[in-house]
């Protein structure tokens, strides 16, 4: 199966909260959920010692977000766009269905 969303890709939250924000894609979880930079943050409070922290403290951190809640950024518009998946011959694409662009393959892989 490919996925319509990959780690690195450049979204735009499309509603909640945090709609009109765009971020690169830091983590893709099972059941199409993502975590997105510089949205949904949350604060943390972490013990000393705690998970890899050796100082205790409040750490920001990025939530995961449903997939359905983004889109995916042509970088020639610089607009949101849905993704088709497009098989040509024995490969298969991701494709930008509002500019028939190939999606550009993301450098954080």
């Amino acid at each position: 199966m490919l996925s319509r969303i990959r780690k690195g890709d450049l979204v735009q939250v499309i509603s909640g909260s945090d709609r009109g924000k765009q971020g690169r894609v830091l983590a893709v979880a099972a059941q199409g959920r993502l975590r997105v930079e510089r949205v949904r943050i949350q604060k943390r409070h972490l013990k000393a010692g705690s998970k890899g922290h050796k100082t205790g403290g409040i750490v920001e951190q990025e939530a995961f977000i449903d997939s359905s809640n983004v889109m995916l950024v042509d970088p020639a518009s610089g607009k949101p766009s849905r993704v088709r998946v497009k098989g040509t011959g024995d490969r298969r694409g991701r494709v930008f269905a509002r500019s028939g662009n190939a999606v550009p393959e993301s450098s954080a892989r």
